[in-house]
Protein backbone atom coordinates (compact mmCIF):
# COMPACT_ATOMS: atom_id res chain seq x y z
CA UNK A 1 0.00 0.00 0.00
CA UNK A 2 2.97 2.32 0.49
CA UNK A 3 3.51 2.80 -3.26
CA UNK A 4 -0.21 3.42 -3.78
CA UNK A 5 -0.20 6.11 -1.10
CA UNK A 6 2.90 7.72 -2.59
CA UNK A 7 1.68 7.72 -6.20
CA UNK A 8 -1.81 8.90 -5.20
CA UNK A 9 -0.33 12.05 -3.65
CA UNK A 10 1.52 13.16 -6.79
CA UNK A 11 -0.17 15.13 -9.58
CA UNK A 12 1.94 13.74 -12.42
CA UNK A 13 2.52 10.25 -11.07
CA UNK A 14 4.85 7.64 -12.56
CA UNK A 15 2.05 6.02 -14.57
CA UNK A 16 1.24 9.32 -16.27
CA UNK A 17 4.93 10.02 -16.90
CA UNK A 18 5.41 6.66 -18.59
CA UNK A 19 2.28 7.20 -20.67
CA UNK A 20 3.58 10.56 -21.88
CA UNK A 21 7.09 9.24 -22.51
CA UNK A 22 5.58 6.63 -24.81
CA UNK A 23 3.84 9.33 -26.83
CA UNK A 24 0.43 9.05 -25.19
CA UNK A 25 -2.09 11.88 -24.88
CA UNK A 26 -3.88 12.87 -21.66
CA UNK A 27 -7.23 14.63 -21.17
CA UNK A 28 -8.18 16.23 -17.86
CA UNK A 29 -11.78 16.18 -16.64
CA UNK A 30 -13.42 17.29 -13.42
CA UNK A 31 -16.73 15.55 -12.75
CA UNK A 32 -17.64 11.95 -11.96
CA UNK A 33 -20.36 11.99 -14.64
CA UNK A 34 -17.67 12.15 -17.36
CA UNK A 35 -17.23 8.57 -18.65
CA UNK A 36 -13.49 7.79 -18.98
CA UNK A 37 -14.34 4.84 -21.23
CA UNK A 38 -14.96 7.24 -24.12
CA UNK A 39 -11.41 8.61 -24.02
CA UNK A 40 -9.91 5.17 -23.65
CA UNK A 41 -11.79 4.06 -26.76
CA UNK A 42 -9.73 6.54 -28.80
CA UNK A 43 -6.45 5.71 -27.06
CA UNK A 44 -6.33 8.81 -24.80
CA UNK A 45 -5.64 8.60 -21.07
CA UNK A 46 -8.43 10.17 -18.96
CA UNK A 47 -7.18 12.05 -15.89
CA UNK A 48 -9.53 13.32 -13.21
CA UNK A 49 -8.32 16.69 -11.94
CA UNK A 50 -7.37 16.98 -8.30
CA UNK A 51 -5.53 19.47 -6.07
CA UNK A 52 -4.24 17.06 -3.40
CA UNK A 53 -4.48 19.57 -0.58
CA UNK A 54 -2.82 22.47 -2.42
CA UNK A 55 -3.56 25.62 -0.43
CA UNK A 56 -1.92 28.17 -2.77
CA UNK A 57 -4.52 30.23 -4.64
CA UNK A 58 -2.81 33.59 -5.31
CA UNK A 59 -3.08 33.43 -9.12
CA UNK A 60 -6.49 31.78 -9.02
CA UNK A 61 -7.89 34.41 -6.65
CA UNK A 62 -7.23 37.07 -9.29
CA UNK A 63 -9.59 35.26 -11.68
CA UNK A 64 -11.98 33.35 -9.42
CA UNK A 65 -12.88 35.33 -6.31
CA UNK A 66 -12.38 34.01 -2.80
CA UNK A 67 -16.13 33.62 -2.48
CA UNK A 68 -15.80 30.54 -4.66
CA UNK A 69 -15.07 26.99 -3.57
CA UNK A 70 -11.45 26.65 -2.45
CA UNK A 71 -11.11 23.25 -4.14
CA UNK A 72 -11.91 24.81 -7.53
CA UNK A 73 -9.51 27.69 -6.83
CA UNK A 74 -6.78 25.25 -5.79
CA UNK A 75 -7.17 23.26 -9.03
CA UNK A 76 -7.16 26.48 -11.06
CA UNK A 77 -3.98 27.60 -9.29
CA UNK A 78 -2.18 24.41 -10.28
CA UNK A 79 -3.35 24.87 -13.86
CA UNK A 80 -2.14 28.47 -13.99
CA UNK A 81 1.19 27.52 -12.41
CA UNK A 82 1.83 24.98 -15.17
CA UNK A 83 1.64 21.91 -12.93
CA UNK A 84 -0.91 20.45 -15.34
CA UNK A 85 1.00 21.24 -18.51
CA UNK A 86 1.28 17.50 -19.21
CA UNK A 87 -2.39 17.58 -20.22
CA UNK A 88 -3.28 17.70 -23.90
CA UNK A 89 -6.82 18.90 -23.33
CA UNK A 90 -9.63 19.63 -20.91
CA UNK A 91 -13.26 18.57 -20.70
CA UNK A 92 -15.43 21.13 -18.92
CA UNK A 93 -18.59 19.96 -17.20
CA UNK A 94 -21.49 21.74 -15.52
CA UNK A 95 -21.10 19.90 -12.24
CA UNK A 96 -21.47 23.26 -10.53
CA UNK A 97 -21.07 26.92 -11.50
CA UNK A 98 -17.79 27.23 -9.62
CA UNK A 99 -16.31 24.26 -11.44
CA UNK A 100 -17.32 25.85 -14.74
CA UNK A 101 -15.61 29.08 -13.65
CA UNK A 102 -12.46 27.12 -12.94
CA UNK A 103 -12.41 25.52 -16.40
CA UNK A 104 -13.23 28.67 -18.32
CA UNK A 105 -10.68 30.84 -16.52
CA UNK A 106 -8.06 28.12 -16.99
CA UNK A 107 -8.76 27.84 -20.70
CA UNK A 108 -8.73 31.62 -21.12
CA UNK A 109 -5.47 32.22 -19.23
CA UNK A 110 -3.53 29.09 -20.22
CA UNK A 111 -5.29 27.52 -23.22
CA UNK A 112 -5.27 23.78 -23.77
CA UNK A 113 -5.18 22.37 -27.29
CA UNK A 114 -8.39 20.38 -26.92
CA UNK A 115 -11.35 21.84 -25.01
CA UNK A 116 -14.81 20.31 -24.89
CA UNK A 117 -17.89 21.21 -22.88
CA UNK A 118 -19.91 18.19 -21.72
CA UNK A 119 -23.34 19.31 -20.56
CA UNK A 120 -25.02 16.93 -18.12
CA UNK A 121 -28.71 17.31 -17.27
CA UNK A 122 -29.80 17.72 -13.65
CA UNK A 123 -32.72 15.31 -14.01
CA UNK A 124 -33.07 11.78 -15.37
CA UNK A 125 -36.22 12.01 -17.44
CA UNK A 126 -36.33 10.17 -20.77
CA UNK A 127 -35.66 13.38 -22.70
CA UNK A 128 -32.78 14.30 -20.39
CA UNK A 129 -31.13 10.90 -20.77
CA UNK A 130 -31.49 11.07 -24.56
CA UNK A 131 -29.87 14.50 -24.50
CA UNK A 132 -26.98 13.20 -22.39
CA UNK A 133 -26.41 10.34 -24.85
CA UNK A 134 -26.16 12.88 -27.67
CA UNK A 135 -23.67 14.86 -25.58
CA UNK A 136 -21.53 11.75 -25.04
CA UNK A 137 -21.56 10.94 -28.75
CA UNK A 138 -20.55 14.52 -29.59
CA UNK A 139 -17.68 14.37 -27.10
CA UNK A 140 -16.47 11.08 -28.53
CA UNK A 141 -16.58 12.46 -32.07
CA UNK A 142 -14.75 15.66 -31.10
CA UNK A 143 -12.05 13.74 -29.21
CA UNK A 144 -11.44 11.30 -32.05
CA UNK A 145 -11.32 14.10 -34.61
CA UNK A 146 -8.89 16.27 -32.64
CA UNK A 147 -6.46 13.44 -31.88
CA UNK A 148 -6.78 11.97 -35.40
CA UNK A 149 -8.10 8.65 -34.19
CA UNK A 150 -10.88 6.39 -35.41
CA UNK A 151 -13.64 5.88 -32.87
CA UNK A 152 -14.59 2.21 -32.73
CA UNK A 153 -17.63 1.01 -30.84
CA UNK A 154 -15.96 -2.33 -30.12
CA UNK A 155 -13.16 -0.44 -28.33
CA UNK A 156 -15.81 1.39 -26.30
CA UNK A 157 -17.46 -1.89 -25.33
CA UNK A 158 -14.10 -3.29 -24.26
CA UNK A 159 -13.43 -0.22 -22.10
CA UNK A 160 -16.88 -0.58 -20.51
CA UNK A 161 -16.18 -4.23 -19.68
CA UNK A 162 -12.78 -3.34 -18.19
CA UNK A 163 -14.26 -0.64 -15.98
CA UNK A 164 -16.99 -3.02 -14.87
CA UNK A 165 -14.25 -5.36 -13.61
CA UNK A 166 -12.58 -2.43 -11.86
CA UNK A 167 -15.82 -1.49 -10.09
CA UNK A 168 -16.32 -5.10 -9.02
CA UNK A 169 -12.83 -5.22 -7.47
CA UNK A 170 -13.33 -1.86 -5.75
CA UNK A 171 -16.60 -3.09 -4.26
CA UNK A 172 -14.84 -6.25 -3.06
CA UNK A 173 -12.14 -4.16 -1.41
CA UNK A 174 -14.77 -1.92 0.11
CA UNK A 175 -16.54 -4.95 1.54
CA UNK A 176 -13.39 -5.81 3.49
CA UNK A 177 -14.07 -2.67 5.54
CA UNK A 178 -17.37 -4.12 6.80
CA UNK A 179 -15.54 -6.52 9.09
CA UNK A 180 -15.28 -6.02 12.84
CA UNK A 181 -11.56 -5.69 12.14
CA UNK A 182 -11.41 -3.97 8.74
CA UNK A 183 -8.63 -4.71 6.27
CA UNK A 184 -8.19 -1.14 4.97
CA UNK A 185 -8.08 2.33 6.44
CA UNK A 186 -10.12 5.12 4.94
CA UNK A 187 -6.93 6.88 3.83
CA UNK A 188 -5.79 3.78 1.97
CA UNK A 189 -9.13 3.33 0.23
CA UNK A 190 -9.23 6.98 -0.81
CA UNK A 191 -5.68 6.68 -2.17
CA UNK A 192 -6.72 3.65 -4.22
CA UNK A 193 -9.74 5.35 -5.76
CA UNK A 194 -7.79 8.57 -6.41
CA UNK A 195 -4.94 6.79 -8.15
CA UNK A 196 -7.37 4.85 -10.33
CA UNK A 197 -8.56 8.04 -12.01
CA UNK A 198 -4.99 9.05 -12.93
CA UNK A 199 -3.50 5.95 -14.55
CA UNK A 200 -4.24 3.52 -17.41
CA UNK A 201 -7.20 1.34 -16.49
CA UNK A 202 -5.42 -1.86 -17.58
CA UNK A 203 -2.63 -1.14 -15.08
CA UNK A 204 -5.19 -0.20 -12.45
CA UNK A 205 -7.01 -3.49 -12.88
CA UNK A 206 -3.79 -5.39 -12.15
CA UNK A 207 -3.02 -3.14 -9.17
CA UNK A 208 -6.44 -3.79 -7.64
CA UNK A 209 -6.06 -7.56 -8.05
CA UNK A 210 -2.67 -7.42 -6.31
CA UNK A 211 -4.04 -5.21 -3.54
CA UNK A 212 -7.05 -7.46 -2.92
CA UNK A 213 -4.74 -10.46 -2.48
CA UNK A 214 -2.33 -8.54 -0.26
CA UNK A 215 -4.84 -7.06 2.20
CA UNK A 216 -7.56 -9.71 2.38
CA UNK A 217 -6.15 -11.19 5.60
CA UNK A 218 -5.30 -7.88 7.30
CA UNK A 219 -7.04 -6.92 10.53
CA UNK A 220 -7.00 -3.37 11.91
CA UNK A 221 -7.49 -2.76 15.63
CA UNK A 222 -6.94 0.00 18.17
CA UNK A 223 -9.48 2.50 16.89
CA UNK A 224 -12.08 4.29 19.02
CA UNK A 225 -15.00 4.47 16.61
CA UNK A 226 -16.16 3.41 13.16
CA UNK A 227 -17.01 6.40 10.98
CA UNK A 228 -18.75 7.03 7.68
CA UNK A 229 -17.37 10.06 5.84
CA UNK A 230 -19.58 11.88 3.36
CA UNK A 231 -19.36 15.11 1.44
CA UNK A 232 -17.82 17.03 -1.40
CA UNK A 233 -14.69 16.81 -3.56
CA UNK A 234 -12.41 15.52 -0.81
CA UNK A 235 -9.13 14.29 -2.30
CA UNK A 236 -7.17 15.18 0.85
CA UNK A 237 -5.71 11.90 2.07
CA UNK A 238 -4.07 13.75 4.95
CA UNK A 239 -7.46 14.97 6.19
CA UNK A 240 -8.74 11.39 6.38
CA UNK A 241 -5.49 10.33 8.04
CA UNK A 242 -6.00 13.08 10.65
CA UNK A 243 -9.36 11.58 11.61
CA UNK A 244 -7.87 8.13 11.83
CA UNK A 245 -4.84 9.23 13.82
CA UNK A 246 -7.31 10.56 16.39
CA UNK A 247 -8.97 7.14 16.57
CA UNK A 248 -11.87 7.49 14.16
CA UNK A 249 -11.46 4.73 11.56
CA UNK A 250 -13.26 5.64 8.32
CA UNK A 251 -14.86 2.31 7.42
CA UNK A 252 -17.03 3.70 4.60
CA UNK A 253 -17.60 6.88 2.66
CA UNK A 254 -19.98 8.69 0.35
CA UNK A 255 -17.42 10.98 -1.25
CA UNK A 256 -17.19 12.39 -4.75
CA UNK A 257 -13.69 10.88 -5.12
CA UNK A 258 -14.67 7.75 -3.19
CA UNK A 259 -17.53 5.28 -3.23
CA UNK A 260 -19.88 7.56 -5.18
CA UNK A 261 -17.51 7.32 -8.14
CA UNK A 262 -17.51 3.52 -8.43
CA UNK A 263 -20.60 2.18 -6.64
CA UNK A 264 -23.21 2.67 -9.43
CA UNK A 265 -23.57 -0.52 -11.46
CA UNK A 266 -25.63 -1.03 -14.59
CA UNK A 267 -27.41 -4.39 -14.55
CA UNK A 268 -29.64 -3.81 -17.56
CA UNK A 269 -29.19 -5.01 -21.16
CA UNK A 270 -25.77 -4.40 -22.70
CA UNK A 271 -26.96 -3.89 -26.27
CA UNK A 272 -26.32 -0.14 -26.43
CA UNK A 273 -22.98 1.04 -24.95
CA UNK A 274 -24.12 4.68 -24.95
CA UNK A 275 -27.19 3.85 -22.90
CA UNK A 276 -25.03 1.91 -20.44
CA UNK A 277 -22.78 4.93 -19.93
CA UNK A 278 -25.74 7.28 -19.58
CA UNK A 279 -27.46 5.12 -16.98
CA UNK A 280 -24.29 4.42 -15.03
CA UNK A 281 -22.78 7.89 -14.90
CA UNK A 282 -25.90 10.06 -14.82
CA UNK A 283 -28.96 7.92 -14.19
CA UNK A 284 -27.53 6.36 -11.02
CA UNK A 285 -25.56 9.39 -9.85
CA UNK A 286 -25.70 10.17 -6.12
CA UNK A 287 -24.36 13.71 -6.58
CA UNK A 288 -26.35 16.56 -4.97
CA UNK A 289 -26.29 18.36 -8.33
CA UNK A 290 -29.09 15.98 -9.35
CA UNK A 291 -32.50 17.44 -8.54
CA UNK A 292 -34.23 14.14 -7.88
CA UNK A 293 -31.55 12.14 -6.02
CA UNK A 294 -31.79 13.24 -2.36
CA UNK A 295 -33.98 10.33 -1.29
CA UNK A 296 -31.57 7.89 -2.97
CA UNK A 297 -28.57 9.56 -1.30
CA UNK A 298 -30.21 9.36 2.10
CA UNK A 299 -31.18 5.72 1.57
CA UNK A 300 -27.65 4.89 0.42
CA UNK A 301 -26.14 6.62 3.48
CA UNK A 302 -28.50 4.88 5.91
CA UNK A 303 -27.77 1.52 4.31
CA UNK A 304 -24.02 2.23 4.53
CA UNK A 305 -24.28 3.11 8.23
CA UNK A 306 -26.12 -0.16 8.85
CA UNK A 307 -23.92 -2.44 6.75
CA UNK A 308 -20.63 -1.05 8.07
CA UNK A 309 -21.94 -0.81 11.65
CA UNK A 310 -20.84 2.81 11.90
CA UNK A 311 -20.78 4.54 15.28
CA UNK A 312 -21.05 8.00 13.73
CA UNK A 313 -21.21 10.00 10.51
CA UNK A 314 -18.99 12.92 9.50
CA UNK A 315 -20.30 15.17 6.72
CA UNK A 316 -17.69 17.54 5.31
CA UNK A 317 -17.78 20.25 2.67
CA UNK A 318 -15.44 22.94 1.47
CA UNK A 319 -16.33 26.53 2.27
CA UNK A 320 -18.61 28.13 -0.37
CA UNK A 321 -19.58 24.72 -1.79
CA UNK A 322 -23.29 25.44 -2.18
CA UNK A 323 -24.30 21.98 -3.35
CA UNK A 324 -22.79 19.97 -0.51
CA UNK A 325 -23.34 22.67 2.09
CA UNK A 326 -27.09 22.52 1.57
CA UNK A 327 -27.11 18.75 1.07
CA UNK A 328 -25.15 18.12 4.27
CA UNK A 329 -27.61 20.27 6.21
CA UNK A 330 -30.56 18.23 4.93
CA UNK A 331 -28.74 14.96 5.59
CA UNK A 332 -27.84 16.07 9.12
CA UNK A 333 -31.50 16.84 9.89
CA UNK A 334 -32.68 13.47 8.56
CA UNK A 335 -29.94 11.58 10.43
CA UNK A 336 -30.71 13.31 13.71
CA UNK A 337 -34.39 12.46 13.29
CA UNK A 338 -33.17 8.86 13.50
CA UNK A 339 -30.96 9.62 16.53
CA UNK A 340 -27.77 8.91 14.60
CA UNK A 341 -24.64 10.78 15.78
CA UNK A 342 -23.48 13.17 13.07
CA UNK A 343 -20.77 15.83 12.82
CA UNK A 344 -20.83 18.44 10.05
CA UNK A 345 -17.60 20.19 9.12
CA UNK A 346 -17.20 23.21 6.87
CA UNK A 347 -13.56 23.80 6.07
CA UNK A 348 -11.17 25.59 3.76
CA UNK A 349 -9.72 23.19 1.24
CA UNK A 350 -6.09 22.37 2.05
CA UNK A 351 -6.08 24.96 4.84
CA UNK A 352 -3.46 23.89 7.37
CA UNK A 353 -4.40 26.93 9.44
CA UNK A 354 -7.77 25.25 9.96
CA UNK A 355 -6.18 22.05 11.25
CA UNK A 356 -6.41 22.90 14.95
CA UNK A 357 -10.13 23.66 14.80
CA UNK A 358 -10.85 20.47 12.84
CA UNK A 359 -8.78 18.39 15.24
CA UNK A 360 -10.68 19.80 18.23
CA UNK A 361 -14.11 19.16 16.72
CA UNK A 362 -13.22 15.62 15.62
CA UNK A 363 -11.77 14.82 19.06
CA UNK A 364 -14.93 16.12 20.74
CA UNK A 365 -17.11 14.01 18.42
CA UNK A 366 -15.08 10.88 19.17
CA UNK A 367 -15.38 11.58 22.89
CA UNK A 368 -19.13 11.80 22.42
CA UNK A 369 -19.14 8.42 20.68
CA UNK A 370 -16.84 6.82 23.28
CA UNK A 371 -15.58 3.25 23.08
CA UNK A 372 -12.34 1.50 22.17
CA UNK A 373 -11.96 -1.34 19.70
Amino acid sequence: MLEVLQQAQVIENDYVKRWKQNGGRVIGYGCAFTPPEIFEAVGVLPYRLRALGNSRTERADARLSRFNCSFCRSCLELGLEGVYDFLDGLVETNGCDQLRGMFENWQYARPQGFFQYLKGPHVTTTDAMDYYVRQLRAMAEATAQYFHQDFREDALREAIRRHAKIRKLLRQLNTLRERERPALTGAEMLALTLLGTAMPSADYLGLLEETLTAVSSRELTGYRARLVLGGSATDEIEFVRLMEDLGGLVVADMLCFGVRAFWPEWNGPDTDPWRILAEQYLGQSLCPRMFDAFSRRLAFLLDTVDRFRADGIVLVHNKFCDLHGIDNTLLRLRLRERNLPVLTLEKEYGGLADLGRLRTRIQAFLEQLGGQR
